[in-house]
């Protein structure tokens, strides 16, 4: 347990570790690998029914549609249903109920039953996920939560891959077990079927081995109406720009993504694939939406995630122009691959914006619209690009060869992805233009400095603390806060702070801040500032590092970004490039963001000094820069709204930090005087 303490807090070997998420990671793994599976083979099915091309594009567009049908008529009531079972039993039933409804398929055979089994298995899900969703907290240590909600999403998505490849193989070993499938009506779908409904039965007894899921609570009286959920969220995401962007670009991510998946079968089809053609594209897609959602915000770390969210979205478009346009198969599913990779970075970038911007209060019902905007628009795509295909139908274009074959052959599903391109660019541009923050730097600019850029330098021992926010924020109370609580536990605590804490830093605080002082240039500032920082890492921070110390410092380099960059409005890379170059390049552990509205923060004030007399509107940029410099980086920062009760956000930050403290000394030393900001 000491080395799972200690363990990084975004670790997942160490969430791994906890036994109860384990089985529960184990079972949901096996039932997204029959989820995706059963929609490999009865998608293949329905293909096989019909005779024309319109033919399987319906019964394909029939089968995608009731998959999404229960979600749009049930997903008020389901989260309701799940609180009021007993959560152990509906993860346990729900798991064998689907695998007996997968299991009737092959033995019915026919394509009504396959309509009704789709149905009924998604109105199953509908109530499993939500069990399992408020199950997770109930497993996990509170600093965990975000790496085992990672963990669960990787995995559901994740399992897609692997089920693609089973189906592939299951086609392909047809020719060689073909007196096997010969006793099965359907050949190697069936015995995918067979294989789906084993998953889940296995599933089911994995998480009938947990004992500590705990029954869902009784009490559900207070929820607001489905009405009042809708109609808040829609007020809300329509009268806030970043939010509304943000909507936007994820309902259209899925929109591209449903297009994509409802066409595939006989977008493959027309390429001369088949089954394990359908099985490989399908694969491709979520193995680059997997990885996408993994690694790509990694990749270009000094790209804000506004600018990010929009770029990715717009490349999701521009793909799919080719992958219409280009009429080979292995080029198909390279440009698959890639086109799920930047989906994957728009949702998994749209959805931590989405937690971080949307304020505690109305996020539960703009999460609920969200939800629900995205499964009317599913609906609608996975019902509408078929049929526009099967409309659309097949067209020879150019002349006929010598053999009398025309040298172009262009089907429906092709013609269905250019407009889906068209589309689909169009949101990302209007999500980018909507939400960028930084207008007036070149994205190639930006680009070019993500790319190329360093990631910081981080103290091998001790552990580095910031704790940014505007003014009247709290910071230096909880720094004395952490001080004594660390203090108690036996670690050696140094508390700083920034500007003045040296003494060359305290004549630079007095020029900086003395209302005196008057008007300065906005650059000379910014060098001040530079000058404190580079004598405080040099004399203070970096020697406290060296002999193990916890290190915290009200101030550093985030408040020069916020204030002398957002609120002076100085350039901000050549501003950052001043700031890492005078302290090093040494980044903090973590970053805890007080935030606060500044009105609120300035009223704390009887007396006001050069920084804090500036007008609201500095003071409102400062604040959105912050929340911008967390949300480009959260496994290094921490965000805690600064109204909570004193105590609360105490404990809120002591559980962030905790993790990070194995290379901290704990040994006795004699402490040095108290430094703090006040």
């Amino acid at each position: 347990m000491e080395d799972l303490q200690h363990a990084p807090v975004h670790s997942v070997a160490a969430v791994l570790r906890i036994r109860d998420f384990r089985n529960l990671w184990v079972g949901l793994g096996l039932s997204s690998l029959g989820d995706w599976m059963g929609l490999l083979a009865l998608t293949a099915m329905a293909n096989a029914s019909a005779d024309s091309y319109a033919g399987k594009n319906y019964a394909i567009a029939t089968v995608l549609f009731l998959r999404v049908l229960p979600a749009l008529v049930l997903s008020p009531v389901a989260g309701y249903v799940a609180d009021r079972l007993d959560r152990r039993a509906v993860l346990i039933w729900g798991d064998v109920v689907r695998g007996v409804l997968f299991l009737t398929i092959p033995l019915v055979g026919t394509l009504w039953w396959i309509f009704v089994v789709t149905v009924l298995v998604e109105a199953v899900s509908l109530v499993w996920g939500p069990a399992k969703d408020a199950t997770v907290p109930n497993l996990v240590p509170p600093h965990r939560l975000e790496s085992a909600n990672q963990v669960s999403l990787a995995t559901t998505y994740g399992s897609a891959l692997p089920a693609a490849a089973i189906f592939a193989g299951l086609t392909l070993v047809d020719k060689v077990y073909r007196q096997l499938f010969a006793s099965l009506g359907g050949g190697p779908v069936d015995l995918a079927l067979y294989f789906n409904a084993l998953s889940f039965l296995v599933s089911g007894f994995v998480i009938a081995r947990l004992k500590t899921i705990p029954r869902g609570p009784a009490d559900t009286g207070g929820e607001a109406s489905v009405w009042t959920v809708v109609t808040d969220g829609w007020r809300y995401v329509g009268t806030t720009p970043v939010v509304r962007g943000l909507v936007i670009g994820i309902i259209g991510a899925f929109a591209a993504g449903g297009v994509v998946i409802g066409l595939a079968r006989t977008f493959v089809s027309d390429l001369g694939g088949g089954d394990s053609g359908y099985g490989l594209l399908f694969g491709t897609v979520f193995a680059g939406l997997g990885l996408g959602m993994w690694r790509g915000p990694r990749m270009v770390p000094g790209l804000s995630r506004r600018r990010l969210f929009g770029v990715a979205l717009t490349l999701t478009g521009l793909l799919l122009f080719p992958l219409a346009l280009v009429q080979q198969l292995p080029v198909v599913v390279g440009l698959t691959a890639l086109l799920g990779f930047c989906a994957g970075v728009g949702w998994i970038t749209g959805n931590t914006m989405l937690g971080l911007e949307v304020p505690d209060v109305l996020r539960g019902r703009t999460y609920a619209f969200v939800a629900s905007m995205i499964r009317l628009t599913l609906a609608l795509v996975l019902a509408v690009a078929p049929l526009l295909a099967g409309v659309i139908g097949t067209h020879d274009l150019g002349p006929d060869d010598a053999d009398g074959h025309p040298m172009v052959v262009y089907n429906g599903a092709a013609f269905t992805f250019l407009i889906a391109a068209v589309l689909m660019t169009a949101v990302g541009v209007a999500s980018y233009r909507q939400m960028d923050d930084r207008k007036g730097t070149p994205l190639l600019s930006d680009l070019r400095h993500a790319f190329t850029g360093s990631e910081g330098v981080y103290a091998a021992t001790g552990c580095f603390v910031a704790l940014e926010g505007g003014e009247g924020a709290g910071k230096s109370t909880q720094a004395r806060l952490l001080r004594h609580r660390l203090v108690a536990d036996g670690y050696d605590v140094l508390l700083t702070f920034e500007p003045g804490d040296t003494d060359v830093g305290r004549q630079l605080r007095r020029i900086v801040l003395d209302p005196a002082t008057g008007d300065i240039s906005h650059r000379t500032e910014a060098l001040l500032y530079a000058a404190d920082k580079a004598e405080h890492v040099d004399r203070v921070i970096v020697p406290a590092l060296s002999r193990g110390a916890v290190v915290l410092t009200d101030r550093y380099v985030d408040s020069t970004l916020a204030y002398q960059g957002a609120g002076r409005d100085l350039e901000g890379r050549e501003l950052e490039r001043v700031a890492r170059w005078a302290t090093g390049d040494l980044r903090p552990h973590l970053t805890v963001l007080l935030d606060l509205p500044s009105q609120q923060g300035l009223t704390r004030f009887e007396e006001r000094d050069r920084i804090e007399g500036e007008p609201g509107d500095f003071h409102e940029r400062v604040r959105e820069m912050f929340l911008t410099l967390a949300s480009s980086s959260p496994e290094h920062y921490l965000v805690v709204d600064a109204r909570r009760p004193v105590a609360e956000i105490t404990t809120a930050i002591l559980a962030r930090l905790r993790p990070l403290l194995g290379h901290a000394a704990r040994a006795p030393v004699e402490l040095s005087p108290t430094r703090g900001a006040d």
